[in-house]
């Protein structure tokens, strides 16, 4: 298995759709995915978040590069000087003074923590966006084959309110001749009534599950490509354990708790180093005119080597070492935490993928078996053996049969699409598959 990671391929991809691309109309589950991957707040932010983290390791190294800095002063001054010989100063002067001052860090063990603690936090970021594109692949494509669902069902509801009028004319047209009864006229009013219910459900249905998709790509929603003929996959390898080793080895969420967790075991040892000497080079050099005496003119160069380090700060540093200790110790649950979560989520999508092949097989011989049922009933009806009930009732659970054939029809490509989520594996190559089963529009 692949180790995941969208930012590379997917940068380089959407860069080019944006260049080819003038039309503001969703079609397929690429297109989809790139006016959300440009639009998504949630990304935008993570991105954010990762360019400012990228600016922790320059502010760290800054501590052990050299640090210039210059000073300058003028000023006006009066003077009354006496007991230097018979005759007293009593004048009013002006003085200036300027330096130029250069340190280098020799020694400082907590600026070279702080540099490793920085390139944890990136490691953390990156992370983080990477997760933060995986779970934007996975939402674009659950609510596109949402959409895709909810017009399955609505073009049912049609069929289902034509088929029952068309029973509700035939039982009204057999008690008119004196065959039929009027209970099973009402009966069939109420079944149409309901029908014409499920129909106004299904459209709402299919107006929130545009919505749903409009919110991910900030873009009005076209015509999608539907889902062709495509035949039912479970998980690649069909090897539980190995999809788990695969999740605790690849999934963002994972490299992230890691990387945070070696930032706190730094932090350990950064407030530890507090207690260390530090040792820096300095050199200067100064003018000053006037100072301390009028006339007096001072210039001077100097270089030193500086130590300074900390006796007693009135238990800071035992408590901020303690204090980062406990933190570790968070972290290092959070981490075992994470894989827990990890490790479930892959195995529940794993047997839901399974799960969804069976399904899928059984959804397709109910509708079938449902079908010959409903044909079989109506003839049996038109003759006499079977009641207006018994057709209803079949009528009924064919577009049941229907109904839950597109719910598997569509579930089970979501879920082979869960399963790379859980594991962290989503790559491009994924949806490019996926968008592969997609019947063109253009040539459908």
């Amino acid at each position: 298995m692949r180790v995941a990671c969208l930012s590379p391929r997917f940068s380089l991809l959407i860069a080019t759709m944006i260049l080819g691309t003038t039309s503001a109309w969703a079609e397929n589950l690429i297109t989809t995915y790139q006016q959300a991957f440009n639009t998504d707040p949630a990304l935008a932010q993570a991105r954010a978040e990762l360019s400012a983290q990228m600016q922790d390791k320059p502010l760290a190294r800054s501590a052990l590069m050299p640090h210039a800095g210059i000073g300058a002063g003028v000023g006006f001054n009066t003077a009354s000087i006496t007991g230097f010989g018979a005759e007293s100063i009593d004048r009013a002067y002006l003085s200036d003074n300027y330096s130029v001052s250069i340190t280098q860090s020799i020694f400082d063990g907590q600026a070279w923590t702080a540099l490793k603690q920085a390139g944890a936090r990136i490691q953390a970021s990156a992370a983080l966006l990477t997760y933060t594109e995986q779970q934007l692949a996975l939402q674009v494509t659950q609510a596109y084959f949402g959409v895709l669902e909810a017009q399955a069902q609505e073009h049912v509801a049609h069929k289902q309110k034509k088929l029952l009028e068309s029973i509700y004319r035939q039982t009204e047209a057999t008690l008119k001749i004196g065959t039929g009864d009027i209970i099973a006229v009402r009966e069939a009013q109420a079944r149409v009534d309901a029908a014409q219910a499920d129909l106004i459900k299904a459209r709402n249905g299919v107006a929130i599950a545009r919505h749903r998709l409009q919110r991910l790509t900030h873009h009005p929603i076209g015509m999608l490509d539907n889902l062709g003929h495509y035949e039912a996959m479970g998980p690649q390898p069909d090897n539980m354990q190995s999809w788990v080793r695969s999740a605790t080895k690849d999934q963002p969420l994972i490299h992230q708790a890691e990387a945070q967790l070696r930032v706190a075991q730094d932090q350990v040892e950064y407030n530890r180093r507090a207690r260390w000497p530090i040792v820096n080079l300095q050199g200067i050099a100064q003018h000053s005119l006037g100072n301390p005496f009028p006339g007096v003119d001072i210039n001077q160069a100097g270089v030193s080597l500086n130590l300074s380090m900390p006796i007693y700060t009135g238990g800071h540093t035992s408590a901020a070492v303690q204090q980062a200790r406990a933190r570790t110790v968070a972290s290092i649950d959070h981490v075992a935490d994470i894989r827990d979560e990890v490790t479930l989520n892959t195995q529940t999508a794993f047997l839901n993928l399974e799960d969804s092949v069976a399904q899928l097989r059984a959804a397709k011989e109910t509708l079938v078996s449902a079908k010959v049922s409903l044909e079989g009933t109506r003839k049996g009806y038109e003759v006499g053996t079977r009641s207006i009930i018994d057709l209803l009732q079949t009528a009924t659970d064919y577009i049941r049969a229907e109904q839950d054939y597109n719910v598997a029809f569509y579930n089970q490509v979501i879920a082979r699409v869960q399963l790379k989520a859980a594991a962290g594996q989503i790559d491009m190559a994924d949806l490019e598959s996926v968008d592969t089963l997609l019947k063109k529009n253009q040539g459908s």
